[in-house]
């Protein structure tokens, strides 16, 4: 029997593990060949290539953000090839298998839960009697009626042979993202998701982690995602593979979910002192600040020893950190999200992920959907619309909210001007996105595109409606994230197409005072003479009227008459600031003016 082991990924740099999986666990003793999609894919051309390679049986993985287009692929393929056994499995069809096999006729089997024991054993029952009664976790059709079996116990993960070391996979290695796992299962019971549901933890044998972290090292992986769902719940074995990947990263980079408020701070103290800068990511799922709300949905969290934690790793400066909310939690209304939204932007995150709480197959959040009266999509994924205390009025300010910091503050594309928004012009940062997202929309803006020089526009101009104090502030701001976000001078500043007079001058009509608060490795020199000619290339000065550097080290707006000179290295793509007191010095810049 010849087996495709496919699925449709959201990208094409993301990886299934699952068919690794499957693939490892059964390829001894079976013809399997594993074939990734997308789901920008089109499904004629995922028919065809499935199809062209004359598979009797074809195993899909199916996840929420999947399962539409699998299906409609999953009918053409039945449509063109009859007599081909269709297998579903994954975490989206795990549940509701009666549902699922009443409504879509095509599907032959469904396999719930860990796959790769129970695969086999269909692959054997196919090939031979077909007792398919004798397979844990499958759902089969026995004439017109569904016969769903009792899932299997907990498998060795340790008798799963390694699915990291496939030759197809090599050449690829650096262009996309490699999922790992070390364990399996959660001691958690967070109502809102489907680990919930399994019981222990298991962990891979920490020799073969380590060999096999280092074959994908040694193979140029430049990005290792541990799919673990607490990676620093075993603090010994944690500390081994970070130490181990802190001495044989090679610039490979790795993300792991951590549960923030049980981490040691020796494990952090560790981190900090060892961990080269830029290797480590941690995902840190925070969701909601209301102690009801966490108790309602079982979810176990110290908020202040979480913050704690980030806050730690935030000052050791070596690790960036994604955090995310969840949006739409029981009796969590719009003014508790707010403060749930304050309370973890005032650790100022690396990333704030804004999600809505999707209603998973499965789940006990789904059971309590009366209860709450939720109102939700009953297609994937399954996001709310509303409940009891949370209208769908707000959840469309909220979404406002997250579009907005989406592309302001996870892009860090003007942290300054932010934080100057933040500290001296708006109650809150809630305040602040919410207000925007609000006019975002006003303007149908969502519906456009954008490049860089936009978002600084639109916000000039949100900022301009809503006639914020010391307007030439915010200005100043703006001009210089603008400027330190180039990585060589740009030939157009963000402001052009505004009636606004640029605040720029030459070094070249500098004064002898001034051009001594420059610094020499600013000042480009040819037989002792300063080079003009690349300096006109490569710097840029412009007017502003408050010391940035300065804001940052004491949050204190001190206005006065400054320059922003700019260096831009035209080798390495970075660039040098320095902030110029142009009070004193008789040079004159002209002031920024409207033309009228």
């Amino acid at each position: 029997m010849k087996t495709i082991l496919t699925t449709l990924n959201a990208k094409y740099i993301h990886t299934a593990l699952s068919l690794r999986l499957l693939k490892a666990y059964n390829e001894s003793d079976y013809d399997i060949e594993m074939k990734e999609f997308t789901i920008k894919d089109p499904d004629i051309q995922v028919v065809s290539d499935i199809y062209q390679l004359e598979p009797d049986i074809i195993g899909f993985s199916c996840y929420i953000w999947n399962i539409e287009p699998t299906l409609r692929i999953v009918k053409m393929l039945k449509q063109v090839a009859p007599n081909v056994t269709i297998v579903l499995g994954g975490p989206e069809v795990s549940y509701d298998v009666q549902e699922w096999m009443e409504q879509h006729e095509e599907i032959d089997f469904i396999i719930s839960g860990e796959g790769e024991v129970a695969f086999k054993q269909l692959l054997d029952e196919l090939s031979g009697q077909k007792r398919y009664e004798k397979v844990s976790g499958l759902t089969y059709r026995q004439g017109k009626e569904v016969m769903i079996n009792d899932n299997r116990e907990n498998i060795d993960v340790n008798q799963i042979p390694t699915p990291y070391r496939y030759p197809e996979d090599v050449q690829d290695l650096g262009k996309r993202i490699v999922y790992f796992e070390t364990s399996r299962g959660c001691p958690f019971q967070c109502q809102f998701c489907l680990s919930s549901l399994e019981q222990g933890v298991r962990y891979f044998d920490i020799e073969r982690t380590k060999e096999d972290l280092l074959y994908l090292i040694k193979n140029g992986a430049k990005m290792i995602k541990f799919i673990d769902r607490t990676f620093n719940l075993h603090r010994s074995y944690a500390l081994e593979v970070f130490q181990f990947l802190i001495d044989n990263h090679q610039g490979c980079q790795f993300q792991f979910e951590i549960t923030a408020d049980i981490m040691r701070p020796e494990v952090i103290e560790f981190l900090n002192e060892h961990a080269p800068p830029g290797i480590f990511r941690f995902e840190i799922g925070v969701q909601s600040t209301n102690d009801m709300t966490n108790e309602l949905v079982k979810r176990k969290q110290n908020f202040k020893k979480l913050a704690r934690t980030v806050s730690l790793i935030k000052n050791g400066g070596k690790i960036d950190q994604h955090l995310d909310l969840i949006a739409g939690l029981p009796e969590e209304n719009y003014d508790s999200f707010r403060k749930t939204f304050n309370d973890v932007f005032e650790l100022r995150p690396e990333e704030l992920q804004l999600g809505f709480l999707k209603m998973l197959r499965g789940t006990g959040m789904r059971k309590m959907a009366q209860e709450y009266d939720y109102k939700y999509t009953s297609h994937s994924p399954y996001e709310i619309l509303s409940h009891k205390t949370l209208p769908f009025d707000d959840v469309i300010a909220i979404k406002q909210v997250e579009d907005i910091l989406e592309k302001y503050w996870n892009d860090h594309r003007m942290d300054r001007t932010l934080e100057y928004l933040f500290q001296h012009v708006y109650a809150s940062p809630f305040d602040f996105f919410q207000q925007f997202g609000t006019y975002w929309e006003q303007q149908n803006w969502q519906r456009i595109g954008h490049q860089l020089e936009d978002l600084f526009l639109r916000i000039w101009q949100f900022l301009s409606y809503k006639n914020i104090d010391d307007l030439d502030v915010a200005f100043s701001f703006l001009t210089a994230d603008y400027l330190l976000q180039q990585k060589q001078k740009p030939r157009k500043r963000w402001w052009s197409s505004l009636s606004i007079e640029p605040n720029r001058f030459h070094l070249d009509d500098a004064n002898k005072e001034l051009l001594q608060q420059i610094p020499a490795s600013f000042l480009k020199q040819t037989n002792g003479h300063i080079d003009k000619k690349w300096m006109k290339k490569h710097i840029i000065i412009e007017k502003i009227s408050i010391d940035i550097d300065e804001f940052l080290q004491s949050g204190d707006i001190h206005k006065g008459d400054f320059l922003l000179l700019v260096a831009y290295d035209p080798k390495t793509g970075s660039n040098q600031h320095i902030i110029l007191n142009n009070q004193e010095s008789s040079f004159e810049v002209d002031t920024m003016r409207e033309k009228t």
